[in-house]
């Protein structure tokens, strides 16, 4: 009798867990329907392409600095927020974010000078704090905290560039998110700012000649908004210390018949050579190199043409290393003199294999990290390219490190996948062996995971790798809330790594699924070009193809699939939920590029047109851009799928004009209950140095926004427990 009560008792929990996920599905209905977004006004606007009139009716959004454009970011964001804040478990998510979030982060160490140094996070501090120690067993000292930078953690810790000697040091910081730095110089004894702070630095790092200076890269600040304006002739300066910024050399650029959107400068370990990397685009590049040991020396030129990605990791004496995919799209290494630097004389050290080659070098080793079907594998070369041996790695995922000076024993190198937080190993040169030197202490059972790499079809039939990461014994339903996340471009390839938050989805019986789509760099430049300008379209064929598995294989259906991305990714999202607005439930655009038609009037934007073209190239490259912006294929009529548009004020990458006017455009067309709504993060910008704490919260309110939308008024991981019970 017992048991048929509790048999009867089980039941009706059950059924009543099913009816309150019914009546999710209707009081989120009902709330839906009683949004109501703000009102954005329509200013006529008209555009000419090839004799085609194009409106821009919100084109008044791109004015970051007016007022009304401040206003209506203001009107968006408390509606947004007061929706986000009926999410009955959106506190829930941001709490369990945070206690996972709470663990010990370290770096690898590494030597400059008489210290170690390494970067060290003890759980929720929005920055990583910079240490040292001068011997092994001493206490570490903070040497730079960035925690102490602003009050709300806003302003990061960019590059970080040592003199020759170890005592001095140039470090960039980023406020607010912007991509526009500030340089500051310490002398590491005293820890004091020994100069006048240097502005107006944008895309750039740091390399020392010697002691007395270094060289940097920026532009001229543009008239009007620094945040959107564009920025297209990139310089390469010298700073000398104890001068005024005012006084730094120009070194190269500025040509008014030679423009190039990005510029680097670096010198060589031994001091011997600068080197002068220069694109017109984010792809390809001029290289030169002059020789300091005759200050008067003019450039010589190792390539004058930009139709390769070419760049010198090394130098013995006058025996130049470089690293390219010049007639070589997986990429080699190969050396030739300085004197005659030109590719007619290259000879290969490392030849070009079937796997794209990502090399470091340490301890007077190459080590070859080459990506087989996106997971790492590791080679130990000498200078005259003979195979040392094969590095062991701890299982099947993506490792970085192996970096360190020619004269050190020791190399450190990180190991992570989607199911594996990062982990450091240091391995010793002289004998050959790996062991840990820091696993971090997170509550979380990698065992208790699985992540497996599927191949699906997509339109054309190109074969697609994808892995898909879950609990174990996860039931395929078809019912299981997905994330599929994407990028898709410029040749960054996404290799698996660990993230706190995707193990907060998957910990509610999430799946998390990450293609490598075509435009990435995952099988080399042939898979890029693949996904490119006339081509660009694959990129999205792949994307909906990669739904479209998981739903035939009953992972999830399209009433549990939410789609993500930011940047590329975003307009991936923009334009897969504008093509099959039918296929997902939730789309989740992050800082995305989503008007195809003036992206390259902002900021460096000219640049992506290696990737994109540009609509005033011609008239078949305009027609091929129109037919997929996000922006521009947005119908009447359409029951779009829920939407939380995320994006930066302070995003001086991808402007956040582009999120604006796409917002304000599907708000006015959206014919179904979904929302559509924009979450505008006020004093951040494309993403890198956001705060935890900004981080955190971003996070809840994605994962509460999408799995609300996709029916659940409790957390799907308390409905299981409750179900099991």
């Amino acid at each position: 009798m017992k048991k048929i009560i509790f048999i009867l008792s089980s039941i009706i929990v059950i059924a009543i867990i099913i009816v309150c996920i019914n009546e999710v599905k209707r009081k989120n209905t009902k709330n839906i329907a009683a949004l109501n977004y703000p009102e954005t006004k329509k200013v006529t606007t008209i555009d000419t392409y090839f004799d085609t009139q194009i409106e821009d009716p919100y084109r008044w959004l791109e004015d970051d600095q007016s007022e009304e454009t401040k206003d209506w970011v203001t009107t968006q964001n408390r509606t947004t927020f007061d929706y986000l804040d009926n999410i009955p478990f959106r506190k829930d998510l941001k709490k369990r974010l945070s206690d996972l979030w709470n663990y010990e982060k370290e770096t690898a160490p590494f030597k400059e000078g008489e210290y170690t140094y390494f970067y060290k996070n003890n759980g929720l501090q929005n920055q990583y704090v910079l240490y040292r120690v001068k011997n092994e067993g001493d206490i570490p000292e903070v040497f730079l905290d960035p925690n102490t930078f602003s009050k709300d953690g806003t302003t990061s810790l960019g590059g970080i560039e040592f003199s020759k000697n170890g005592k001095l040091v140039a470090y960039s910081i980023s406020e607010g998110g912007s991509d526009w730095r500030k340089i500051i110089v310490r002398n590491i004894e005293s820890n004091e700012v020994i100069e006048d702070t240097l502005v107006d630095v944008k895309f750039s790092g740091t390399s020392w000649k010697g002691n007395e200076g270094f060289y940097y890269s920026s532009y001229d600040k543009p008239k009007g908004s620094e945040l959107s304006a564009k920025t297209d002739q990139h310089k390469v300066y010298y700073h000398r210390l104890g001068t005024s910024q005012k006084e730094d050399v120009l070194i190269f650029g500025g040509s008014s018949d030679q423009k190039y959107r990005y510029t680097g400068a670096r010198v060589t370990q031994d001091d011997r050579y600068l080197i002068i990397t220069a694109s017109t685009s984010t792809s390809g590049n001029k290289l030169f190199i002059k020789d300091l040991t005759h200050p008067n020396s003019p450039f010589t030129t190792i390539l004058d043409d930009t139709k390769s990605d070419t760049y010198i990791i090394d130098n013995e004496g006058t025996t130049l290393y470089l690293v390219t995919n010049l007639e070589a799209p997986n990429k080699k290494i190969v050396t030739v003199d300085a004197s005659n630097p030109v590719p007619e004389n290259w000879k290969d050290v490392i030849p070009e294999t079937d796997n794209v080659l990502i090399p470091s070098k340490g301890g007077g080793y190459f080590f070859a990290e080459y990506m087989v079907d996106a997971v790492s594998k590791v080679l130990q070369y000498d200078y005259q390219g003979n195979l040392i041996k094969e590095i062991s790695l701890p299982g099947i995922g993506s490792t970085s490190g192996f970096n360190a000076k020619k004269k050190e024993d020791i190399v450190y190198f990180s190991f992570t996948n989607y199911k594996t937080p990062s982990t450091i190993y240091k391995y010793t040169i002289s004998k050959g062996v790996s062991e840990v030197y820091r696993k971090p202490k997170i509550n979380f059972d990698p065992e208790d995971y699985v992540s497996n790499q599927v191949f699906y079809t997509s339109k054309d039939g190109t074969k697609v790798p994808m892995i898909i990461t879950h609990k174990k014994g996860l039931a395929l339903t078809g019912k299981n809330p997905t994330i599929l996340y994407g990028y898709g471009g410029f040749n960054i390839s996404l290799t698996p790594s660990f993230s706190v938050a995707n193990v907060v989805w998957m910990e509610q019986g999430g799946i998390y699924a990450v293609p490598n789509l075509r435009g990435g760099g995952e099988y080399g430049k042939k898979w890029h070009i693949a996904g490119t300008k006339l081509k660009k379209q694959n990129v999205f064929n792949d994307f909906i193809a990669a739904a479209e598995y998981l739903i035939s294989n009953n992972y999830t259906s399209s009433d549990y699939l939410a789609i993500r991305g930011g940047s590329n990714g975003g307009l991936l999202v923009g334009a897969t939920m504008t093509q099959r607005p039918d296929l997902i439930k939730v789309a989740l655009p992050a800082v995305g590029v989503l008007d195809m038609l003036r992206y390259h009037t902002f900021t460096a934007g000219a640049g992506w047109a290696y990737d994109y073209g540009t609509s005033e190239e011609n008239k078949e490259m305009f027609e091929y851009l129109k037919a997929y912006s996000p922006l521009h294929n947005i119908k009447e009529g359409v029951n779009y799928p829920a939407t939380l548009i995320t994006t930066g004020d302070h995003d001086d990458r991808v402007v956040p004009a582009h999120s604006f006017k796409f917002a304000a455009e599907l708000q006015s067309k959206q014919a179904g209950d979904h929302p559509t709504l924009i979450r505008i993060e006020t004093n951040a910008g494309h993403g890198a140095g956001t705060p935890i704490n900004k981080v955190i919260d971003q996070f809840a309110d994605i994962y509460g926004f999408t799995l609300y939308n996709m029916g659940f008024e409790i957390l799907p991981e308390k409905v299981n427990t409750q179900v099991k019970g």
